[in-house]
């Protein structure tokens, strides 16, 4: 059981207040787990992944790759918390969660090439950390989907050609 509550989407901060926010609650978050103070943390996380979702879908003027390292970084925390916490269902949530947003975004035919580049960079870490799950844990459904997910073909880029 979680031992504290999400925040909503709906609570997001403009983007305005962005990244120096969420450098702060991050920053708070990773002195609270390292205290032993997992509600604490979770709580702060939660509100850094708010946080993160708004830049992601707002920009808030940021660039696309502080953008993703946000959201990435605030999920890998969430995880790692949820593997001390003894709640692998949660960790793997976020790592497949986060896995899988990357590759929607560069898969995404409309999206924004920089936000498609930046998810493609970023992949890196997150297929790095369900590769470690893999390792640490073992076989999981949910992993291995999130990895073929990543070995799905890339649409070429808009301004690529063949030749």
């Amino acid at each position: 059981m979680n031992t504290y509550s999400g925040a909503s989407f709906h609570d997001a901060p403009t983007p305005a207040s962005g990244l120096a926010e969420w450098q702060s609650l991050m920053q708070r978050g990773c002195d609270a787990a390292r205290c032993g103070n997992t509600a604490l943390a979770g709580h702060l996380y939660q509100q850094s992944l708010v946080i993160a979702k708004s830049l992601m879908a707002y920009g808030g003027g940021f660039s696309a790759d502080d953008r993703l390292a946000a959201f990435v970084v605030t999920r890998l925390n969430l995880a790692d918390l949820h593997n001390d916490l003894d709640e692998p269902q949660a960790a793997v949530a976020h790592l497949c969660g986060a896995h899988e947003t990357l590759m929607a975004l560069v898969r995404d035919p409309t999206g924004d090439p920089d936000m498609q580049q930046a998810a493609c960079r970023h992949s890196r870490e997150t297929h790095a950390a369900l590769l470690a799950y893999l390792s640490e844990y073992g076989s999981h459904p949910a992993v291995l989907d999130a990895l073929r997910a990543g070995c799905m073909p890339f649409p070429l880029a808009r301004s690529h050609t063949l030749h």
